[in-house]
């Protein structure tokens, strides 16, 4: 079946023109919804009380909205999310990269790492992500699909592991992360239509995404073993099949390596220490909070930027890879370079996404699905499962997490409170949905960086490539996290502190 699937969805364009196509016919759909006058009632809180707001389409054919999508073009492209965080991001990387300090030091990984363990501890690493928001996105699957490639595995294993622990376990964490404070704010706010004096702590959900971390950890190592890895074990190398043979000599550390490594990681402690201390440091540049981020999480790119490229630049010099300024700027042009199509690709599926946003279509296909729930009167445990469903769906629609609970929370937290169901639990359950479909959505932004990825070890890998690779973790997550919450919830403990099943 997910042969299929690749074979299906590889028959369709290139990424590029499909998301070009995609813009085409959000503009006809837009249109459509406007000629058939579709609407949508949201309920939404105004001074106290609950108001009847009604959503129409706006039309990309008309006369605004083509003005717009043409005023807008450049602005579309110039603000898309994962353009600059993954240029900038991939400056010290590629650095780090092109020096050999990143080869060096997977050969080091390798020494330290069993290789029966690499894929447990990609997925944990994958998961933990999260705590430095969408950093997770630039920084490890590159790291793992050449970690894979190093040890004669497939790079796509490695890519897709990494993937699925980034992505679709995106809200698990070991600690609270900025995401508790965002969703905790959204969710009290819901409360507060039926309950003034409704508070929903930031530590709500903690013990369940700790528990979700591990679970998550074991279920996509075993999907990996006994789904992913197997179908790609019989597939050649250059269609993401595991990688040449590897010479046992060529993942050894040279004394060069080695003097290298020593020097590039008395740089690297150098520059954490000096973001340790701009961050506890009292008046320090680092911290405080910037809006509602730490600094530090406000500036992780910056970081990332400077912490890949400090080190690689030391190991190039200590290495003698790297004898002059002339040769810092050549390899940082052969990186971005090598980032054309990724920026090509970046282009088009902008347009896309902010199409979508400005037709209103994304908003009104989740809050109809969301009032189809609300009238099916489920008992609890069905009822947050079906949530659930819902809010994968809307996923598909629209990305943004914070986004959607911007106008779910107000609807579906005061509502389930009305049958007992907390919106600590409502929350949990949003989280779940939320995360599980982000690996097989063309409107998760990131998609566009793991194609990109791919393609540097499958040149001919498309959408269908990466919907079939990705498709028995989602599968699998939701099945495996909707187990867990049913559970939780049978046994009546709370999802954190300050976190409650149920309402009274």
């Amino acid at each position: 079946m997910l042969a299929r699937i690749e074979r299906i969805g590889n028959a369709l364009p290139d990424p590029t023109t499909l998301f070009l196509i995609g813009a085409v016919a959000v503009m006809l759909a837009s249109q459509l919804a406007v000629s058939l006058d579709w609407n949508v009632e949201k309920t939404v809180s105004r001074e106290g009380r609950l108001v009847a707001e009604t959503l129409r389409a706006n039309s990309l054919l008309s006369s605004d909205g083509a003005y717009w999508a043409l005023s807008s073009l450049v602005d579309n492209f110039k603000n898309f999310p994962p353009l600059a965080i993954v240029l900038v991001g991939m400056l010290g990387i590629g650095l780090a990269d092109r020096t050999g300090l990143l080869g060096a030091f997977l050969k080091a990984t390798l020494l330290a790492v069993p290789p029966q363990l690499l894929t447990p501890a990609v997925f944990f690493v994958g998961v933990l992500s999260s705590v430095a928001l969408d950093a997770g996105y630039v920084v490890l699957p590159p790291v793992a699909a050449a970690l894979y490639a190093a040890v004669g595995r497939s790079p796509l294993v490695g890519l897709a592991a990494v993937f699925a622990g980034v992505s679709a376990g995106f809200s698990a964490n070991l600690v609270v992360t900025s995401l508790d404070a965002i969703l905790a704010g959204f969710s009290a706010a819901g409360a507060h239509i039926l309950d003034a004096d409704y508070e929903v702590a930031a530590t709500a959900n903690l013990w369940f995404m700790i528990v979700s971390t591990g679970l998550l950890t074991g279920v996509g190592w075993a999907v990996t073993q006994l789904v992913v890895e197997p179908r790609l074990a019989a597939k050649p190398a250059e269609e993401g099949g595991p990688a040449a043979e590897v010479d046992p000599e060529a993942t050894r550390l040279s004394d060069e390596e080695r003097r290298g490594l020593r020097v590039a990681g008395v740089a690297a402690a150098a520059t954490l220490g000096l973001f340790a201390a701009a961050a506890w440091t009292p008046g320090g540049p680092l911290q405080g909070m910037d809006g509602r981020f730490p600094r530090w999480v406000a500036a992780i790119i910056p970081l990332i930027f400077v912490g890949f490229f400090v080190p690689g630049l030391a190991y190039g010099i200590a290495t003698r890879g790297i004898r002059s300024d002339r040769d810092v700027a050549r390899v940082l042009g052969e990186t971005m370079s090598a980032m054309g199509p990724y920026v090509v690709l970046a282009f088009f599926a902008a347009q896309f996404v902010e199409y979508f946003r400005y037709s209103g279509l994304g908003e009104m296909c989740a809050i109809a699905g969301g009032q189809a729930l609300a009238r099916a009167a489920l008992p609890a445990p069905v009822l947050m499962v079906a949530f659930i469903g819902v809010v994968a769906v809307a996923n598909l629609f629209i990305g943004s997490m914070s986004a959607k609970y911007a106008f779910f929370a107000p609807v579906f937290v005061p509502m389930f409170m009305q049958v007992g169901i907390s919106p600590e639990l409502t929350q949990a359950a949003y989280r779940v949905g939320d995360s599980v479909s982000n690996v097989v959505t063309p409107l998760n932004p990131y998609v566009v960086i793991i194609l990109v990825f791919m393609q540097r070890w499958v040149p001919r890998a498309g959408i269908g490539t990466l919907v079939a690779l990705m498709l028995p973790y989602a599968g699998a997550f939701l099945l495996a996290w909707c187990t867990l919450l049913v559970t939780w919830m049978t046994l009546g403990f709370d999802l954190g502190p300050g976190g409650p099943l149920t309402y009274p």
